[in-house]
């Protein structure tokens, strides 16, 4: 991998980065990109194809409705309430987009 190519990246990504770090991310990058290359041509041709390794069938369980909040007022005190800055049933956060 290239040095403009590094610069690119860490362009889209909106990043800066020294000269050191660009040569070592163009070092560490193309032998990724070797050890990929590796791996596309390792025949594959009889080798079916793995969904997951742990051998668990239906592992995630059902949703329950809990009671633990009540929606209304006791909601608002019990949750939103606990916030340092709030309004009615709204917690105020710092603005962090610019208009």
């Amino acid at each position: 991998m290239d040095a403009k190519t590094i610069r690119h990246i860490s362009s889209l990504a909106r990043i800066e980065i020294t000269e050191r770090e660009e040569k070592k991310l163009q070092d560490e990058l193309s032998s990724i990109l070797g050890y990929v290359e590796q791996l596309n041509k390792v025949n594959t041709d009889n080798v079916g194809p793995l969904y997951q390794t742990t051998g668990l069938t239906n592992a995630v369980r059902e949703d329950e409705h809990r009671k633990d909040f009540e929606v209304g007022d006791v909601l608002h005190d019990k949750l939103i309430g606990q916030a340092p800055n709030n309004e009615e049933r709204y917690i105020k956060v710092r603005s962090i987009l610019d208009k």
